[in-house]
């Protein structure tokens, strides 16, 4: 008989996140209208490790699951009820966008282990990139410059530069004109 999953993080991993919940449930979701609004938020994540810019804005109702595995670049954003599931590093280049209700999951299991080892995989958006509403970003995946992902796209994949992709799973679907001007200065093409 096989034992199933074993849960290898440590003790300090795991309290560390109890903590966390705690705080962010009791003084962040709790209190979703505080005064200073976006640089509250941004406190609380900072306090747990977070590396996120002054200008970077994080709904209240995001659930974040290990904050000093996220980074976030100026002008960066994740929306409202967006799960991201940061057992590995999250990354959300300048200008990248999360909208609501998206899953950044940079954790997975091998399913060739009977015991169901947890594989860490880190998730990239790059500058500009977009995820929509809805759409789900598997571990390892890597979205390129100024990509998309539409709204409930299942991206295990990575994406390249300016394309748009879409469906389960997700496949390109169109490039994107260069016509974003907020970052054209950045682009590496």
């Amino acid at each position: 008989m096989t034992r199933g999953y074993i849960n290898r993080l440590s003790f300090r991993n795991r309290a560390a996140r109890g903590v966390w919940n705690v705080c962010w449930t009791i003084l962040v979701r709790a209190w979703p209208s505080v005064p200073g609004g976006y640089a509250w938020y941004r406190l609380w994540l900072r306090l747990f490790g977070a590396r996120i810019a002054s200008t970077a804005v994080v709904h209240p109702s995001v659930r974040v699951w290990a904050p000093w595995n996220l980074r976030m670049e100026e002008w960066s954003s994740i929306g409202p009820h967006v799960d991201c599931y940061s057992v590995a590093p999250i990354t959300l280049g300048a200008h990248a966008s999360v909208s609501q209700r998206a899953y950044l999951c940079a954790a997975s299991h091998d399913l060739n282990d009977v015991e169901f080892a947890l594989v860490k995989r880190p998730i990239t958006l790059e500058t500009g990139a977009w995820v929509a509403a809805e759409a789900f970003i598997g571990p390892g995946v890597t979205m390129g410059f100024g990509a998309v992902a539409a709204a409930r796209a299942v991206v295990v994949k990575d994406v390249g530069a300016w394309d748009v992709v879409g469906g389960n799973p997700a496949r390109i679907i169109s490039r994107r004109a260069k016509k974003d001007r907020r970052f054209a200065h950045l682009d590496p093409s």
